[in-house]
């Protein structure tokens, strides 16, 4: 299974159409062998959950199957709720304090996914370095390591 990638500047593919629905930028560890530290990375387009998680749940259980849980801090997030419907389920968000740089995923019975979230506003190189680290199969590096650039 290849990433996903998403385009910076640099790239030649297209950026999306205006009025078209926008795929989350995710990229994820191609083996899934679950070695490193991060299963992937997460560059949401703003803080506001409620139009943000949908997309990526979606994306996710693509490659992963069914979501049930989300685990994020509430303190990089606006407006977080305790569940949220995403391809058709109800998906239960669980708060946690101090890492507003992840995200955990599960799927089934305790089985945790971790994502790298890249913040926003980031600068494109940095975001693009950085979701590629968390990415690689084995990644070791910490978040504040990676979001350096």
């Amino acid at each position: 299974m290849m990433p996903d990638s998403f385009p910076t500047p640099s790239s030649s593919r297209p950026w999306p159409v205006p009025g078209t629905p926008l795929l989350p930028r995710l990229e994820l560890e191609p083996t899934m062998s679950r070695d490193g530290i991060f299963d992937g990375a997460w560059w949401p387009r703003s803080n506001h959950v409620l139009a943000e998680l949908p997309d990526l749940i979606t994306a996710l259980g693509a490659h992963f199957g069914r979501i049930v849980r989300v685990g994020l801090d509430t303190t990089a997030w606006d407006g977080v709720p305790r569940s949220l419907a995403a391809n058709g389920l109800t998906i239960r968000i669980n708060w946690f304090a101090g890492s507003d740089a992840t995200i955990s995923v599960t799927r089934g019975f305790q089985d945790h996914f971790l994502l790298l979230v890249v913040p926003p506003g980031t600068n494109p190189a940095t975001a693009a370095s950085a979701m590629a680290g968390a990415s690689a199969t084995g990644n070791h590096t910490p978040a504040a390591e990676l979001l350096l650039g």
